[in-house]
């Protein structure tokens, strides 16, 4: 999902099972049962059988962000192999990976509060998340295997390109209720993510360095409340969130040349980047309030209302997990190179749109139909029932 440490040489980059988008409401208010997804976790059930009440629907505004974020990352993983000869391309690269990756694990963390490891959203961590995993995994492997590297091998515990970001969602949901016991689980989370970023014998498996350092916007979301998200939907702070924009643009375009990308990538520390141990903690910090800042000033422009993109938003797992195909496929068979003219800013911006438009198709209801078999698998039948949920039907 990530270029250099990432999206060449091994890159990142949501779901559990989506819910169906007329009858599951997203918002963590409501008391009604839904199926999880990726970004949202599975709602206490009924202890018992009250005559149901009537759904406040999905919530438009998280559908919303997900799907522009989404169009997002797509987009800075087009930029990848085109951006080296634009400094303003790399700066606007340098701003969307700040935040974009950042405000869709908040939205994870925010949508798994009520995780507790009950054996219905255990099913649920591993037929929404775990096989996702294991399948666009080995896709990803075998492309590459067929089109860059016949000697490649294929490992499950090495999160190729953009998987891994469901290795991640895997583990951190399943240290959810640990996160909720403890007094001050946000200061926590940003100490493991420094000295991880001080570590470099971590190693590669489930690319943990990684997990390990996105940790933090995972547990900003666990401690959000809805009314922190109200709070970033008032019109003062959307004209806040201009000059906010504004500023980090410009700062960007000034240490672009100078920036390493890897910090941005967090797949390695400090001394594997080339720089004094130290370095780590201070960047970690840095890049945590950077990626929160930009992401409330993301969230302040996302629309609040019903819009044409908002059933998209129910679809970005599959808009995360399969743009990354042809876009391996294009570097792999050097594509960008036999088409220099895609670095000019012509090209650039015709890249955008194509991909823009790539991304928009993938996440449509037809295409997440097509792949429900891997990303909302109905696998009852693997599965013992708890005697715990017959109690209430028996």
């Amino acid at each position: 999902m990530f270029h250099a440490p990432d999206g060449y040489r091994r890159a990142p980059g949501p779901k559990a099972r989506e819910p169906d988008p007329d009858l599951a409401p997203t918002t963590p208010t409501s008391t009604a049962p839904v199926r999880s997804s990726l970004l949202t976790a599975e709602r206490p059930r009924p202890k018992t059988a009250p005559a149901p009440a009537a759904s406040p629907g999905r919530d438009p505004f998280f559908d919303n962000a997900k799907y522009l974020a989404i169009v997002l990352v797509a987009i800075a993983h087009a930029w990848e192999p085109v951006m080296e000869g634009s400094r303003a391309t790399r700066a606007l690269y340098l701003v969307v990976y700040t935040f974009h990756m950042p405000a869709f694990i908040v939205i994870s963390g925010y949508f798994s509060r009520s995780y507790s490891g009950r054996p219905h959203q255990l099913r649920r961590l591993l037929t929404g998340i775990a096989l996702p995993y294991v399948v666009f995994e080995l896709a990803y492997s075998l492309v590459r295997i067929s089109l860059d590297d016949p000697g490649q091998p294929i490992s499950l515990l090495d999160p190729f390109y953009l998987t891994w970001f469901l290795a991640a969602l895997f583990v951190w949901r399943l240290t959810t209720p640990l996160w909720r016991m403890i007094r001050y689980p946000l200061p926590v989370s940003i100490v493991i993510a420094a000295l991880a970023s001080m570590s470099p014998d971590i190693g590669e498996d489930l690319n943990l360095q990684r997990v390990l350092q996105f940790l933090p916007f995972f547990v900003l979301g666990l401690v959000l409340k809805p009314e922190h998200f109200q709070l970033v939907r008032r019109p003062e702070v959307r004209m806040l969130a201009v000059p906010l924009f504004a500023g980090a643009l410009g700062l960007a375009y000034w240490v672009s040349p100078h920036l390493a990308l890897g910090w941005f990538y967090r797949s390695d520390s400090a001394q594997e980047l080339g720089m004094p141990w130290w370095t780590g903690a201070v960047t970690t910090v840095t890049m945590f309030g950077l990626g929160a800042l930009l992401t409330a000033g993301f969230l302040a422009w996302v629309p609040r209302h019903r819009t044409w993109f908002t059933v998209l938003g129910v679809g970005t797992i599959c808009g995360y997990l399969l743009h990354g195909l042809p876009l391996k496929a294009a570097e792999y068979t050097g594509f960008f190179e036999t088409h220099a003219w895609l670095s000019e800013p012509a090209g650039e911006i015709l890249l955008t749109l194509v991909t823009a438009v790539m991304v928009t198709l993938l996440c449509t209801p037809p295409v997440r139909r097509a792949l429900r078999w891997a990303t909302e698998p109905d696998m009852e039948w693997a599965f013992r029932r708890d005697a715990a949920e017959l109690g209430p039907k028996r």
